[in-house]
């Protein structure tokens, strides 16, 4: 805006004392001081509020003004309220500097005049950044890409000073600012994902506000540009798979203006999802052609011809056949036929009509495997890839309701070094938990499988095997997000998700009951006692070392355990079953 209009409007109270002829400079912002020197926070075009406490004399005056206009300010405004009149001192010094300068009547309070220049300054900002914004959109819709979402977030760093990142409903970084200021921690970007989905799933409408550590976000969903709302018949189809916008603002309060130029960012973001999801046409058909001759048994020859051809494109560059890993991913509602029917949580009844827009049901049901293959798309992105885009590593097909990733490796030494590289459920699972458990709500499940690294063509069958039991392994277990690995196929965990209910309670009762009743009565700890024992191989000098106990303490602990339970805990049997009493329990 332009000092001008300052006077323009009556209910600023604003006199001009002098400086007449430079009425034409540009205001970016405005402050309010009373520091003798406050260059500090000054970085140009400012108009300064001062209600004059650092003028003790008028000598004072001359040094204040100079200081200013080394700063670049576009004029300074004075208040009357402490001195009565502006002091001729500083009116002098500012007619010296051809700083214009205003008097502020002592009935204007200084908020006043501050709101009003942020709000013009900012719908200003506002109306140039919205030309870019367009102007961007018909360079990305009319030809190649023009930057790409850190394009747009600098945008509107520089133009609005609104932070925003860009995030996977999975909580991965997608893009962010390039402006100074502390990155956005993992856990954060986790938990924002978190409140999208949950938000998502009830039918909210965006933006939605979310408080994490004293700051406020306000939440924006980047829908497809190629697909209106109304042609989605369930939230569920696009809830796990839709980008969100983070912007470090309250937009509650929100002219209807910044709102519509916000909602065209997010579209222009949706622009080049699209356009990524595109990109994706050949890897995914890449992945579908694989898993065909993998699973009708196509000579190891024909397979490894197809991988050949796959290298390139996911690893561009590498210059020789990678080793490969499968994943797989089930996504399931309650409402499926044979729906999840999760272990241990409590889940609508099967058969019931599903949830349409705003939480509503309706009368079909939600193909899981789109929706899987979506979620590996994202959640299997490596981090530390280079290129344009770190998932150009990944290639997914979806069969039969379930989704089926094949992950390239770098080559590696051995069979065995491949089995401990790559990709690994806990940390998988760790990773995604959180977030996709609130997209899920209390209706679905996503369950993962994960194969050990294979180095050839003839390996490619059995690791999808591998990775289809361990998946199922995942879903005997309970909870929304679960996942398990190869490791897991070759232990007692493979068996105890299998262990009836009522078996595993009446197991775990019988050994574990007495122990947990002595504890609640007498503080005893004599659980966490067992559980370290067992973990120290019954080594009575590590268990107590870890414990911070005398060794005869522990002795006593574990004879007590003894009674309570009449098991010897020197006998590998009874060792062995309070290991499986601990695990299910």
């Amino acid at each position: 805006m332009r000092l001008r209009a300052l006077l323009d409007t009556d209910a600023l109270g604003l006199k001009l004392l002098g400086g007449e002829e430079e009425l034409d400079r540009t205001v970016r912002g405005v402050m309010t001081t009373d520091l003798r020197d406050p260059s500090r926070y000054l970085s140009g075009g400012e108009l300064v509020l001062t209600g004059l406490a650092w003028r003790r004399g008028p000598a004072d005056s001359e040094p204040f003004v100079r200081i200013l206009v080394q700063a670049g300010v576009a004029a300074l405004a004075a208040g009357e309220a402490e001195l009565g009149d502006v002091p001729d001192d500083l009116v002098l010094a500012c007619a010296r500097h051809r700083l214009p300068l205003f008097a502020v009547n002592e009935s204007v309070a200084f908020a006043t005049i501050t709101e009003h220049v942020v709000r013009q300054v900012s719908g200003e900002r506002a109306g140039d950044l919205a030309a870019v914004v367009d102007r961007h959109r018909r360079m990305m819709t009319s030809g190649p890409a023009g930057g790409g979402p850190d394009v747009v977030l600098d945008l509107l760093g520089s133009d609005l000073d609104l932070r925003a990142w860009l995030l996977s409903p999975a909580g991965r970084l997608i893009a962010g600012p390039k402006v100074a200021g502390p990155a956005l921690p993992a856990g954060v970007c986790a938990k924002l994902a978190a409140e999208h989905l949950a938000a998502g799933r009830t039918g909210r409408r965006g933006p939605h506000r979310v408080a994490l550590g004293g700051t406020t976000y306000s939440l924006f969903p980047i829908r497809s540009s190629g697909r209106s709302p109304q042609a989605v018949r369930d939230v569920r189809e696009t809830v796990l798979s839709e980008w969100l916008l983070a912007v470090e603002a309250d937009a509650g309060d929100w002219p209807e203006e910044r709102l519509d130029l916000l909602h065209g960012v997010t579209q222009l973001i949706a622009v080049e999802r699209d356009r990524r999801d595109a990109a994706r046409t050949v890897r995914r058909r890449l992945a579908q052609e694989v898993l065909e001759l993998v699973q009708t048994g196509a000579p190891p020859a024909e397979i490894a011809a197809r991988l050949r051809v796959a290298a390139p494109v996911l690893l561009p560059g590498l210059g020789a056949a990678p080793h490969w890993q499968v994943v797989v991913a089930r996504v399931e509602w309650d409402d499926a036929p044979g729906g999840p029917g999760v272990p241990g949580v409590p889940g609508g009844p099967a058969g019931a009509p599903a949830e349409g827009p705003g939480g509503r049901r309706t009368g079909g049901t939600v193909d899981g495997g789109p929706v899987a293959q979506s979620l590996l798309e994202e959640i299997l992105v490596d981090p530390l890839s280079t290129g344009p885009e770190p998932s150009d590593r990944i290639a997914v097909a979806h069969t039969g309701g379930e989704a089926i990733a094949l992950v390239p490796l770098p080559a590696v030494s051995s069979e065995h070094d491949g089995s401990e590289s790559g990709i690994l459920a806990d940390a998988l699972l760790e990773a995604v938990r959180d977030p996709l458990s609130a997209g899920l709500d209390d209706d679905g499940r996503l369950t993962l499988g994960v194969s050990a690294a294979v180095h050839s063509a003839e390996g490619l069958r059995g690791a999808l095997e591998e990775a289809r039991h361990a998946r199922r392994v995942a879903a005997a277990r309970p909870g929304r997000v679960c996942a398990a690995g190869h490791q897991e196929l070759a232990s007692h965990v493979l068996l105890l998700p299998f262990v009836p209910d009522d078996v595993r309670r009446a197991f775990t009762a019988r050994l574990l009951d007495p122990l947990k009743d002595y504890d609640r009565r007498h503080r005893a700890e004599l659980i966490p006692t067992l559980e370290a024992f067992l973990d120290c191989d019954g080594s009575w000098t590590r268990c107590a070392t870890r414990l911070h106990l005398h060794v005869n303490t522990l002795r006593y602990r574990v004879g007590r355990i003894e009674q309570l339970t009449g098991r010897d805990l020197s006998r590998l049997e009874d060792k062995l079953d309070f290991f499986l009493a601990l695990r299910m329990s």
